[in-house]
């Protein structure tokens, strides 16, 4: 019987429990329907610290050599690291990772050469229906010659091409704690941060893929608790925390207080731009701060706004030659690594800043963090539309607002504004809402969510 992947293919990636969704046989016929789709010779694959990570990715490197393709393996890397190797190698990808999903998960994020993302629209359905097809009727006739399975070690040329694009050798001495949360930045950052003058304190730096000490994924704020209690404790500079697969960076300041993802985002489009002559286009997704577009066009940019997900920011970036794109889920994605995605390139430009002046890190993103948010709430649902419909007939008329539906619906006032979109994945609503002050934007978040929930 041919596989059901309607669970574990997702709109980006593979995802899902092994080996009760899928497993290595599984893996080896996605590597051999990655060869197929690509049509490339040779393929570069990479893997996290998941127990069940290593066994995935040599099974997807035995599936693509099967069909006479070559492929090197990278092993333990971060996903940057792998989109580093996609990009200097100029081959299609494979990293295997859950990011920041519990241990018993695990998945594949793919990419063409040059780092360009596969998704639902760009090869991953086409993916998909050969993998069914094969579990149901064997793996496709092997090629006349297997391809060659090589390792190589890219780990230091790609910190070395971090720091070719951020020039930190000269900043003031700081003091970081980073928490790796026993994910892929306890691999990385040593080697990224090596020779700098940073007087690093690690956290959970031990790769173990069951997360002893916390989730790794810095987007809930109880996973950032251990890392602001440091910061406070060693009197550092900063902090830093990195997600499972180390794509994504979160920052603090010296008083362990977490800085918003937008003011991250306001600071490294200013520093992209005057390192591009002040011109260029900075993408940002429609939920990042009004400061965000405000601080590029100070600088000399054009902001480009566009709906959330990776695949929408890397598109736009391809279209408009934009040189850093941002979200606010700690994405940052720049064109001097392939328009993909890095928190360690964001991290370097961070510490660049901060070293760069004689201030603290508060007083450095004052400057970027203009408005008061209410950050993302999610709202369980019976009908996503039907709400959605109810907020656009609840704002439709009133004249000192205009409303869009680029993703989901964004209402904008003169003094605030709000979106709610609906999970791909979830009965879900999410709200982010954002005003001049405090009070307003409790005013308004109140009133959508009043709405939402009926």
């Amino acid at each position: 019987m041919a596989a059901d992947l309607s669970q574990i293919v997702k709109a980006y990636d593979v995802r899902g429990v092994v080996p009760d969704q899928w497993d290595e046989s599984l893996a080896e016929l996605f590597g051999a329907a990655f060869a197929r789709v690509t049509g490339a010779n040779a393929i570069v694959t990479g893997h996290d610290m998941r127990p069940s990570s290593p066994g995935l990715a040599h099974a997807f490197a035995r599936g693509a050599a099967r069909l006479g393709v070559d492929v090197t393996e990278i092993g333990l890397c971060s996903t940057d690291q792998l989109y580093y190797a996609s990009g200097a190698l100029g081959l299609p990808g494979a990293m295997f990772t859950a990011s920041h999903n519990p241990a018993q998960y695990n998945g594949i994020k793919m990419c063409r050469a040059g780092a360009a993302p596969v998704g639902q629209d760009s090869g991953l359905t086409e993916i998909r229906e050969l993998v069914e097809r094969w579990s149901e009727s064997g793996a496709p006739e092997p090629a006349a010659q297997a391809g060659m399975i090589t390792r190589r070690d890219t780990l230091e040329d790609y910190a070395a091409h971090l720091r070719s694009l951020v020039d930190v050798s000269a900043i003031r001495p700081l003091k970081a704690v980073v928490d790796a949360g026993n994910g892929m930045g306890g691999h990385t950052v040593p080697t990224v941060l090596a020779g700098l003058p940073v007087d690093l304190v690690p956290m959970y730096f031990e790769l173990d893929g069951t997360f002893p000490n916390h989730e790794a994924n810095p987007l809930d704020p109880a996973n950032l608790v251990d890392l602001q209690k440091r910061v406070r404790e060693e009197g550092a500079d900063l902090g830093l925390a990195f997600d499972g697969d180390a794509d994504r960076c979160f920052v603090v300041d010296e008083h362990g207080e977490p800085v918003s993802p937008s003011a991250v985002t306001a600071l490294v489009a200013a520093r992209e731009l005057a390192r591009h002559g002040g011109r260029g286009v900075i993408i940002h997704n429609l939920i990042t701060s009004w400061s965000v577009p405000e601080v590029v066009e100070e600088n000399g940019g054009t902001p480009v706004r566009t709906r959330v997900g990776h695949s929408f920011i890397k598109a736009e970036m391809a279209r408009t030659g934009a040189i850093f794109g941002g979200e606010h889920s700690a994405h940052y994605y720049f064109k001097d690594f392939w328009n993909a995605d890095t928190g360690m390139l964001a991290a370097l430009h961070v510490l660049a800043a901060l070293g760069g002046q004689d201030g603290p890190l508060s007083a450095l993103v004052a400057q970027y963090d203009r408005y008061t948010g209410s950050g993302e709430i999610n709202s369980t649902v019976a009908d996503q539309a039907a709400r959605l419909t109810a907020l656009k007939a609840a704002y439709a008329d009133r004249e000192d607002v205009t409303l869009d539906e680029l993703d989901g619906l964004t209402v904008t006032a003169a003094d605030w504004w709000f979106n709610v979109r609906p999970s791909n994945t979830e009965p879900l609503l999410r709200l982010n809402a954002e005003a001049k002050d405090a009070a307003t934007m409790a005013e308004v978040r109140d009133e959508a969510l009043r709405i939402i929930r009926g």
